[in-house]
């Protein structure tokens, strides 16, 4: 299978700020240019699947249209992580102790209370393992930087705790709108 993973577009969110699984809008423009970056190099009538955030349904929802897919699956486990008091926080007005707790335990604390890293890895897991028993040729995900690097963990064979620690220990570089393929 060919795995088409796409991180969603740019959120309206003042930079700098903790919106996990915070459900934001995105505005026309950023949502047109994704699509328009991204229908040249997506298979049509590919089987779709989506974070039910909105930032991630505007997206699939037109790519779904203009590809010829069927409807988009919306899936919960592909929601960002949720960050429980730290949403919608300024990353520099959360305490340096609570960052420094995360650190010292990137897969299992739960920072603000929210979901630790083990626990969103475990419901990747579980959506790339039903995925699997599905048989597609090709299936594009819509979905969130933290959710793309663990979906890219599955691949690596590792357990559910290594792809936790992969996946908080790996640099974040995936752009707003950014597409990774993988083969599985």
């Amino acid at each position: 299978m060919h795995l088409y993973l796409v991180r969603h577009p740019r959120p309206s969110v003042a930079a700098n700020t903790c919106y996990g699984r915070t459900d934001l809008m995105v505005e026309e423009e950023e949502l047109a240019s994704a699509r328009a970056s991204l229908l040249p190099v997506l298979p049509k009538n590919a089987q779709l699947f989506s974070s039910p955030l909105q930032r991630c349904t505007g997206l699939a929802d037109a790519l779904a249209s203009e590809l010829g897919c069927p409807q988009p699956c919306y899936d919960d486990r592909l929601a960002e992580m949720h960050f429980g008091e730290w949403e919608m926080r300024l990353w520099d007005d959360i305490a340096r102790d609570d960052i420094d707790a995360w650190t010292r335990d990137m897969a299992g604390y739960r920072p603000g209370g929210g979901e630790s890293v083990l626990e969103v890895a475990q419901r990747v897991r579980n959506f790339r393992d039903e995925l699997s028993e599905m048989a597609l040729e090709h299936a594009i995900v819509v979905c969130h930087a933290g959710i793309i690097r663990l979906l890219a963990a599955c691949e690596h064979g590792l357990s559910v705790p290594e792809m936790a620690l992969y996946a908080a220990q790996k640099p974040h570089r995936i752009r707003y709108g950014e597409l990774l393929v993988v083969d599985c």
